[in-house]
């Protein structure tokens, strides 16, 4: 990938995207049938393709969104994104007789967002609680996150984890006792062409965000996320002057803004939305659209790609992890990691009265 002057109109920072409308009897073969681990992903036509989110909603440079709800009455909004654990038993009552299938962001979801993104481990109750619900579902967690990171936090062997916004999925590493998912451990990659490149943005920036106090750079081996959660308000704009001057050198890349992190990615057609498409496929779902009721858990603007994939499949639920109203395409919501692990408590005890 060669540098060039001029950095892509793909660099916008999206917000989360509005909700579409269910698209019936759409099936999970949008992309290629997964190869198992010793063939690896068959998704390379797809990784050297280069473009935008088609659904993301560019920003001019410079502007700092944030997420401002347009619900100005949070009453107004909770009747459209009602709690998951207030109507719980509609929820399983609309999954009765489905496979659920059950999809976790990591950050903002299993552990709260903290200052020191190395900090935010899982606690030992929220651990048992996932392992409880992999017990019953097949689980897998979809995170921003490096793969390997999220795995030493969880340490849970037989989940599937799907790391870098989707773009490394692979699990699990135990045998699942489910009976659709006893293939051979998935392994996808699809944007491995552009790790040089993340490796050396990944180096650039972190020298030239050094003189920003609180400013840090994760590698999250095929993105990276510049958080800011610590650096002063006054110093934002300088920041993302920095991060931008960088990338006008690398027009492959794209930036996204997360809850204060900016997330730079491959510009490839490949997010959380198609890894969870790619999962189901994975765990032998793909001729089961009747059958399967996946859910998907997550607070962040990267998974509402997930949270679309789910309302045009007319399929399954989303559930967003918010406090405030945010625009999202999620049918549920919960208030913060603490109900997440209520959910999936009774999404356990459910199962075992069955």
């Amino acid at each position: 990938m060669t540098k060039h002057t001029a950095f892509a109109a793909d660099d916008a920072i999206t917000a989360a995207a509005g909700v579409t409308s269910p698209q019936p009897g759409r099936r999970f073969t949008s992309y290629p049938p997964p190869t198992r681990a010793r063939g690896g992903c068959r998704l390379a036509a797809a990784a050297a393709r280069q473009a935008t989110d088609p659904g993301a909603a560019g920003v001019a440079a410079g502007s700092w969104p944030e997420l401002v709800p347009r619900h100005a009455d949070f009453d107004d909004w909770m009747e459209k994104h009602p709690s998951a654990l207030a109507e719980f038993e509609s929820v399983l009552a609309t999954a009765k007789g489905k496979q659920i299938v059950m999809f976790l962001d990591y950050d903002g979801t299993l552990t709260p967002i903290v200052k020191d993104p190395d900090s935010a481990v899982m606690s030992e109750e929220m651990r048992d609680a996932v392992r409880g619900v992999a017990e019953h579902f097949p689980t897998a967690i979809v995170s921003g996150r490096c793969r390997d990171k999220v795995f030493n936090f969880v340490k849970l062997a037989e989940l599937y984890y799907a790391g870098s916004h989707g773009m490394d999925i692979k699990g699990p590493t135990a045998q699942s006792k489910h009976t659709k998912a006893k293939a051979e451990a998935v392994l996808c990659q699809p944007a491995s062409a552009f790790l040089p490149v993340i490796d050396e943005v990944y180096r650039t920036l972190t020298a030239r965000t050094a003189p920003i106090p609180g400013a840090t750079v994760e590698n999250n081996k095929f993105c990276l996320s510049v958080h800011f959660r610590c650096v002063q308000e006054e110093k934002w704009r300088a920041l993302e002057e920095q991060v931008r001057s960088v990338l006008k050198e690398y027009p492959d890349l794209r930036l996204t803004k997360g809850r204060k992190v900016l997330e730079i990615r491959p510009s490839i057609e490949w997010d959380k939305g198609n890894a969870l498409q790619f999962l189901l496929e994975s765990l032998g779902f793909a001729d089961s659209n009747d059958n399967v009721f996946p859910i998907y858990i997550g607070d962040d603007r990267t998974d509402e790609d997930a949270f679309k994939v789910l309302r045009s499949m007319g399929q399954g639920i989303g559930i967003l992890v918010s406090k405030i109203p945010k625009e999202t395409a999620a049918s549920y919501s919960l208030r913060e990691p603490s109900e997440v692990k209520e959910f999936l408590r009774k999404l356990v005890r459910s199962k075992q009265r069955d």
